[in-house]
C-alpha cells in the first residue's frame, strides 16, 4: 500500500513536472472546498509557469455575478458556466500575447464537502477546458466524483490529488486510455471516493466513444457502475439519472440477448407496476445490468463485446448498467444509494437458487442471513419468474421452488412477507432453451436460433459463430 508520504511526494512531483512544462498555462476556479488543486502547484516550484489565475467564489452572489444564476451550485450546469467564463477570459486577455506557443486550459470544480451537521451526500463536479495544440478550438473533459468518507479534511485532500492527477493524465496520457484512467486514480485509496462519470467532448473528440471510457472506469475500479441511456446510448451519471425512479433490474450477461430476457422483464414490470401509483408508473425505468466480472463465470473481458450488447439492448429501448459487481447484495445496496423508490430485481429460479449458495455471502457478517438483509433493503424485492428443471422436466415457480433444507424457513419467511414475489407463467416455449442452448444452436448452424433471439440482436448473435459466450 502506498504510504501517505509517497502519495504526497508523487503528487508534488506531478505538479512540479507540469509547472516546468511551459506549453500549458491556465486558470483555476474552485468552489466549495478551497483551492485544493491550485495549492499543489503553488507548493511546487515554478507555479508561475502554469498558473495564470486562481479564484474561489464562495459567496453565492459573487459566484452568480461571475458565472450567471443556476438552480444547483454543485452541478454540471454550474461547472460548464465556470469553464466558459474562465476559458474565455484567458483567451481574451492572453491569447494574442502567448497563444502561438501555449495550450490554454481552465480547470474548474464545484464541490460539496462535509460541513457542520451535514450527513451528505458529498460530491464534486470537476472539469477542464483545454487546447490540444496552441490556437486550437477547445476540448472539454468533465468528471463527477462521489466523496465517500465523512471527513472534510480527507475529502479536500482527495479533491486536490485528483485534480493534479487529472491534469497530468490529460496532458500526458490522453492518447492511451487505460494509462489515462489509471493515472487519474493513482496514489489514492479507492475506498475514499468514486468517479461515476467521465466524458470527453469538443475539438478532436467528435468520434470518441465515451462508452469505452466509462467501461474502462468500471474495469479499473474507479467506478462501481456506469449507465447508458437508450435514446442516444450516452453515458449518464447514475445518481442523477435514477433519482426518485422506481426500478426493474435484470442481471445477466445477455450474450446473446434472448426473447426470454425481454419476456421476463415485461412480466416482472407488469407485476411490479401493479403496486405503484400512476405517478410512480410514469417514472419507472427498466435496467439490464451486465457485470464486467462476468456474473457466475470467470472469462476475459472484451470491451467491444460489451458495446455490442449495449447497442442491442438500446435498440430495444433498454437502459444498460455495467458494473464490476458479482454479489447480489452489493447490487441492491447500489440501487438503494441511487433511489428511495421501490426496486424490483428480476430473477429466474436458477438465479434465485444462487442466492442460497454460501460462496456469494462469504464476505458478509452473518453469511446468508447478512446477505439477505442487504438484498432486501428498504423497498427492494425479488420478482421470480418460472423455470423448467432440465433434469426432471418439472415446471418450477417461486411457490414450488425448494431451497436448501437449512434455509427452508428463511425462504418461507421471505415469501410470506412479500420480499420474494412470484411472477405468473409466460411463454413456456422460451423456457425450453437456455442462452447456452442458443449459443450452441448458433455455432452448429441451426437456424432455429432466430426464433429465440430478437431481430435487433441478430448481428450480435452472429458474432458467436467464431467467438465465445460470456
Amino acid at each position: 500500500m502506498t504510504s501517505e508520504f509517497q502519495t504526497l511526494a508523487a503528487t508534488q512531483e506531478k505538479a512540479f513536472f507540469i509547472n516546468m512544462d511551459d506549453s500549458f498555462y491556465g486558470a483555476f476556479a474552485e468552489i466549495g472546498a478551497g483551492q485544493e488543486t491550485a495549492n499543489w502547484f503553488f507548493r511546487s516550484s515554478g507555479a508561475a509557469g502554469t498558473v495564470a489565475k486562481t479564484i474561489s467564489a464562495y459567496d453565492m452572489t459573487v459566484s452568480d455575478t461571475l458565472y450567471g444564476s443556476v438552480r444547483r451550485y454543485v452541478s454540471e450546469d454550474r461547472l460548464k458556466q465556470m469553464m466558459d467564463y474562465e476559458y474565455a477570459q484567458l483567451i481574451d486577455r492572453l491569447g494574442e500575447k502567448r497563444g502561438a506557443g501555449t495550450c490554454f486550459f481552465s480547470f474548474c470544480n464545484t464541490a460539496k464537502c462535509k460541513g457542520y451537521k451535514d450527513n451528505g451526500p458529498w460530491a464534486a463536479w470537476i472539469g477542464v477546458r483545454f487546447q490540444l495544440k496552441p490556437g486550437a478550438p477547445p476540448s472539454d473533459l468533465v468528471m463527477h466524483v462521489r466523496l465517500i468518507v465523512p471527513d472534510q479534511e480527507v475529502q479536500k485532500r482527495v479533491l486536490g490529488i485528483l485534480g493534479v492527477n487529472l491534469l497530468y493524465a490529460l496532458f500526458y496520457k490522453r492518447d492511451r486510455m487505460e494509462e489515462f484512467v489509471r493515472c487519474v486514480g493513482e496514489n489514492l485509496d479507492r475506498s475514499l471516493y468514486e468517479v461515476d462519470l467521465m466524458r470527453f467532448s469538443g475539438n478532436g473528440f467528435s468520434m470518441f466513444d465515451n462508452r469505452i471510457l466509462a467501461l474502462q472506469l468500471v474495469r479499473s475500479g474507479l467506478s462501481e457502475a456506469t449507465l447508458f441511456r437508450p435514446e442516444d446510448n450516452s453515458v449518464q451519471q447514475p445518481s442523477d439519472f435514477l433519482y426518485k425512479r422506481p426500478i426493474v433490474l435484470m442481471r445477466g450477461s445477455f450474450m446473446p440477448l434472448c426473447n426470454i430476457h425481454l419476456e421476463m422483464m415485461d412480466s416482472v414490470r407488469s407485476k411490479f407496476c401493479a403496486g405503484l401509483t400512476p405517478e410512480q408508473q410514469q417514472r419507472e425505468i427498466d435496467i439490464c445490468e451486465i457485470s464486467l466480472s462476468n456474473l457466475l463465470r470467470g472469462e476475459e473481458v472484451d470491451l467491444l463485446d460489451f458495446l455490442d450488447r449495449i447497442d442491442a439492448l438500446a435498440a430495444l429501448g433498454k437502459t444498460v448498467m455495467v458494473t464490476n459487481i458479482t454479489h447480489f447484495h452489493r447490487i441492491s445496496t447500489l440501487l438503494n444509494q441511487y433511489t428511495k423508490e421501490p426496486v424490483a430485481i428480476a430473477l429466474s429460479i436458477g438465479l434465485l437458487h444462487e442466492l442460497f449458495k454460501e460462496k456469494w455471502a462469504a464476505d458478509m457478517p452473518g453469511g446468508i442471513l447478512g446477505s439477505m438483509a442487504h438484498i432486501f433493503l428498504s423497498q427492494t424485492k425479488c420478482y421470480v419468474t418460472p423455470w423448467i428443471n432440465r433434469t426432471s422436466g418439472e415446471f418450477v415457480t417461486a411457490d414450488t421452488y425448494r431451497p436448501p433444507e437449512k434455509y427452508r424457513f428463511l425462504y418461507m419467511h421471505l415469501m410470506q412477507n412479500g420480499s420474494i414475489v412470484e411472477v405468473p407463467y409466460f411463454n413456456q416455449k422460451l423456457l425450453t432453451r437456455t442462452p447456452r442452448d442458443i449459443v450452441r444452436m448458433i455455432r452448429e448452424g441451426d437456424e432455429q436460433w432466430k426464433e429465440y433471439v430478437p431481430e435487433q440482436a441478430h448481428r450480435m448473435a452472429e458474432h458467436l459463430k467464431g467467438g465465445h459466450a460470456s
